[in-house]
């Protein structure tokens, strides 16, 4: 782990390729990390999963930063890790994860994809202008959603169907007002110790949740399946891809970075099709085009805009 850190945190920010692959990685690692939860929590309960895997990553990232004794965050740099823990992996990260326990993983990333729509939503009641184009984009993946649901109608009759839509879609909107405040509040602190911090009070949080709700099993009876996919989501997941996140995000134009967020769901529903026997349809294929192009639209709209801005300023 030390070598790769060292490697994408030195790397000269005037290399191209570099960043462009971690990019790559992104892409396609993090797609693959919905099936590794779907699999994972058939076992076990999707959110004691979430919070050993939490735990196991951020371990990794702060004791990697202790043995380096990097300097603690100070004052109100707690104040944010606190708040991102709490949005991005407490609530974000483990309600997706409980989510797909009763929907298929291709249409959990789907949803997922549809941080957009929350963050232009989101801007609009709070006053900012959203565009035409950016409504415009709203309506066309507000359309694709229809599609893809309209695959899934007789599914809505069964609860727990209708509670993994419900957890899927809190999860987007958590993790919409953490990336807005993550914007409002410029890093000013490592983001790898940032994030391991993170993960490490969530997983204090989650353990506390689920002991006290009694919704745990044993370690002991925690089965091999379970604990291969939580090896998977450390590994793959919470550090090597978070690490070639966070580095393509340093280094590449942000338009060029988010294309992340439009391969995932391809990925997961591909992958879930072909390794995993979820059912891949028309309406899916159609439904998530629609989908992503719309999420695209608005993306590209709000970015926009806030160019425009910088420029009159």
């Amino acid at each position: 782990m030390r070598t790769t850190l060292k490697t994408f945190m030195t790397a000269p920010r005037t290399t191209f390729g570099l960043p462009m692959l971690a990019l790559a990685w992104v892409s396609i690692a993090w797609g693959t990390t919905w099936l590794a939860s779907k699999e994972g929590v058939k076992h076990m309960p999707a959110l004691q999963l979430a919070a050993i895997r939490q735990f196991l990553g951020g371990a990794l990232y702060v004791g990697f930063f202790l043995v380096k004794k990097t300097t603690w965050p100070k004052g109100k740099q707690w104040q944010s890790i606190l708040i991102l823990s709490m949005l991005n992996f407490v609530l974000s990260n483990g309600l997706s994860t409980w989510g797909v326990k009763f929907i298929p993983s291709g249409l959990g990333a789907i949803i997922g994809a549809m941080v957009p729509i929350w963050i232009a939503i989101i801007s609009f009641f709070k006053g900012e202008r959203v565009t035409r184009l950016a409504v415009i984009g709203i309506i066309i993946a507000f359309a694709g959603v229809c599609i893809i649901f309209y695959e899934h109608l007789a599914d809505f009759i069964q609860r727990d169907f209708q509670f993994g839509i419900l957890l899927s879609i809190a999860a987007t909107i958590t993790w919409a007002f953490g990336t807005l405040y993550t914007k409002k509040k410029a890093a000013s602190f490592n983001p790898y110790f940032s994030l391991g911090l993170q993960m490490l009070i969530s997983s204090v949080c989650l353990f506390a949740l689920t002991g006290a709700t009694g919704v745990t099993i044993p370690i002991s009876q925690i089965p091999m399946a379970s604990w291969w996919a939580i090896a998977y989501l450390v590994g793959i997941g919470s550090v090597l891809t978070f690490i070639a996140f966070i580095y393509a995000l340093q280094n590449l134009p942000t338009e060029l970075s988010s294309v992340y967020a439009y391969i995932n769901p391809i990925v997961a529903v591909l992958v879930g099709a072909f390794l995993f026997d979820e059912i891949l349809t028309t309406a899916i294929i159609v439904g998530g085009t629609v989908t992503l192009t719309g999420l695209y639209i608005i993306n590209f709209a709000m970015q926009r805009q806030r160019i425009l801005l910088k420029l009159k300023a």
